[in-house]
């Protein structure tokens, strides 16, 4: 597939890219070519192929679900800026 210079235009104004008028034809190459790569992948026989989300087959790391009471207040307000009475201060937004 092809792109002409009027497609090209029209997606880089769809795109929001500021493109001028010398390298329109540059990018519609590019575009064609991007196109083209995309026409071979889909040459490519993937029948039996298990879709992956990863290069490597791995689980992620389980924890048990325990319920706590917590009781770690004084850990995570240690990590605050700013607390005070046992909480997280932050400045005032609304007037």
């Amino acid at each position: 597939m092809s792109i002409d210079i009027d497609t090209a235009r029209r997606v880089a104004h769809l795109a929001r890219i500021a493109v001028q008028e010398d390298d329109l034809p540059a990018l519609a190459q590019e575009l064609s070519g991007i196109l083209t790569f995309m026409e071979e992948l889909n040459e490519v026989d993937v029948t039996g192929v298990e879709p992956m989300t990863g290069v490597t087959p791995m689980r992620l790391k389980r924890r048990e679900d325990i319920v706590t009471d917590g009781e770690m207040q004084d850990r995570i307000l240690s990590n605050a800026p700013d607390a005070r009475e046992g909480f997280f201060a932050v400045p005032k937004v609304v007037e």
